[in-house]
């Protein structure tokens, strides 16, 4: 793992909460986009040595809108920054750690992404993030 890429936090909706982050707090937006394969609407926002990406669901059978329904608004994973996702996937699954995907799939800003399981890193949802 090379650092702590940014920090995912599930939102009903970014038009309510971006004000906090850019008026409240000061945290310059930096774009929004649609991840079509994860039905989320994503706003990146530069907290200084990290970003947070609020993700907003697209539909009711978005991950964002399920996790949303059982546990609220809030903090839904951390991502790590890697290099060569597919290598990184292969040593976690030798370690014995279960993951919620087969191979990297499309994210936000062009990345590949894979999630670890909660149940293998202490209900922690953690992304590994390989920027192209």
């Amino acid at each position: 793992m090379k650092k702590v890429d940014h920090i995912g936090i599930a939102v009903s909706n970014l038009n309510d909460v971006i004000p906090y982050y850019t008026d409240t707090l000061g945290c310059p937006l930096l774009k929004i986009e649609e991840v079509a394969s994860q039905k989320v609407r994503v706003a990146f926002i530069d907290a200084g040595n990290i970003k947070l990406e609020l993700l907003e669901p697209m539909d009711s059978s978005s991950a964002i809108h399920k996790f949303i329904e059982k546990k609220g608004e809030g903090i839904h994973h951390i991502a790590f920054g890697v290099e060569n996702i597919e290598q990184r996937m292969e040593e976690l699954k030798k370690d014995g750690v279960q993951l919620l995907n087969d191979q990297p799939q499309k994210g936000a800003g062009g990345a590949l992404v894979a999630f670890m399981h909660p149940k293998s890193s202490n209900g922690v949802l953690y992304e590994l993030c390989q920027k192209q």
